[in-house]
């Protein structure tokens, strides 16, 4: 595994305040214009990751070919004007304190992009969990074809049961060098990162090839090729990184591919069975309808997608004051959540309505008991389901679940070089 997930070169301010240094990723709370209008206050005149990246609140009111060709001038003025200490070659260990105290554990490195397919047919040893959206794609390209430095959002997951990969870390910080420790701005909680190198990154490296060992990884998922990461936020840029990449690849002779660094990608991977990390599922709840016929022709449907299994996941269907349990074999939890889907779309061409995507479950219930409503509430995804789910079926439909709420997603926060 540590030859698909290496120690960089990282870039950190060197003296900046970090309380406004730090943001959080630009895809969160892309209808709520006040909170970036907030941030941009608080960073005025100052250096800061909001003036690196674009929010995907203002996409559709800016000139983006102009935006983009401004971050990639500041990114520049940044590195010009003494903005960041580079560090040696290394990992950093990460611990973010959400707002509800909970702590999740992390570790910052690069991917190797060649061992990185984001296709619904993958096979590659690190996996997109969500179908990508290729049109969500330009607005990151743009950017990132002219960057002369990437600061990543991506959490990517890794199955480490037993916890023998940031469990060693975190027993063994005290030792490490610490290279930040500070408050994030806007509810984010807090944040404190150390350098792993030398014998650290020796021990790291040995429990990470031993966890993406072949033997092993067959022994959990079977016959067929193993997923040894899988994406938990980010899809879409470590998309549009890889997007890249191919098009400088073919400007690079063979023995440049091999070292050039936009053949890389700066993120944090976080274990999957950490006690901070939880996923939530989103809910559908389709309005506007008739949904008289809806709790009966669910029954049928889910009837005619059951196959004859061990283990099952339940669903419940709400209209109104009705209310039906419905279990449902055979199928991963991903392939449950894209029939879902389908039944809904097939429902809305037959008695017409439209389909909104609800996380919480008393939101969800109290829409769907609203006139001309219609719910399905759907399982929650238990941690050792995702791994086995995107081997067997492929990745998952959008707005299949949640990791976590807005506030705790990534903040921008260590950069590196990518020319």
């Amino acid at each position: 595994m540590s030859k698909i997930f290496s120690s960089a070169k990282i870039l950190l301010p060197a003296a900046q305040d970090m309380y406004r240094w730090s943001v959080v990723a630009c895809d969160q709370f892309s209808s709520q214009m006040e909170y970036w209008e907030s941030l941009e206050k608080l960073t005025e005149g100052v250096a800061s990751t909001l003036h690196l990246m674009l929010p995907e609140a203002y996409l559709d009111k800016c000139d983006q070919f102009a935006e983009a060709e401004k971050i990639n001038k500041r990114m520049d003025e940044y590195l010009s004007a003494g903005v960041f200490e580079e560090t040696e070659e290394c990992y950093v260990y990460v611990e973010r304190r959400l707002a509800s105290g909970a702590v999740r554990r992390g570790l910052m490195g690069v991917l190797d992009l060649e061992q990185y397919d984001y296709s619904a047919s993958s096979a590659s040893p690190i996996r997109a969990t969500e179908g990508t959206v290729e049109d969500r794609l330009p607005p990151r390209v743009r950017v990132r074809e002219g960057a002369s430095l990437e600061m990543p959002h991506i959490m990517v997951f890794i199955d480490d049961a037993s916890d023998s990969v940031l469990g060693g870390l975190e027993n063994k910080k005290e030792q490490l060098p610490k290279l930040y420790d500070f408050k994030l701005n806007a509810g984010g909680g807090a944040v404190c990162g150390y350098m792993v190198s030398g014998d650290a990154a020796e021990a790291l490296e040995n429990a990470l090839d031993k966890l993406s060992d072949a033997e092993s990884l067959y022994k959990r998922y079977g016959d067929k090729a193993p997923a040894v990461f899988a994406m938990g936020d980010g899809n879409h840029s470590l998309a549009t990184a890889k997007k890249c990449w191919e098009k400088v690849k073919g400007t690079l002779s063979g023995e440049e591919r091999e070292t050039h660094p936009a053949r890389f990608s700066l993120v944090e991977i976080v274990n999957i069975h950490d006690e901070a990390i939880s996923f939530e599922p989103i809910h559908k709840v389709v309005f506007e309808t008739d949904p008289e016929s809806f709790i009966d022709e669910a029954e049928k449907w889910w009837s005619a997608q059951s196959i004859a299994s061990d283990k099952s996941h339940s669903i419940k269907l709400i209209v109104g004051e009705q209310e039906k349990h419905v279990n449902v074999s055979g199928l991963t939890i991903g392939e449950l959540i894209g029939k879902a889907e389908e039944f809904c779309q097939t429902y809305m061409s037959r008695y017409g309505g439209r389909i909104d995507y609800i996380h919480n479950d008393e939101t969800a219930i109290a829409m769907g008991r609203r006139k001309g409503c219609a719910c399905m509430l759907l399982p929650k995804m238990e941690k050792g389901e995702l791994f086995p789910s995107i081997i067997e079926s492929g990745p998952f439909p959008k707005k299949s679940f949640s990791i976590g709420h807005a506030e705790d997603k990534r903040y921008y926060l260590e950069c590196r070089k990518i020319k």
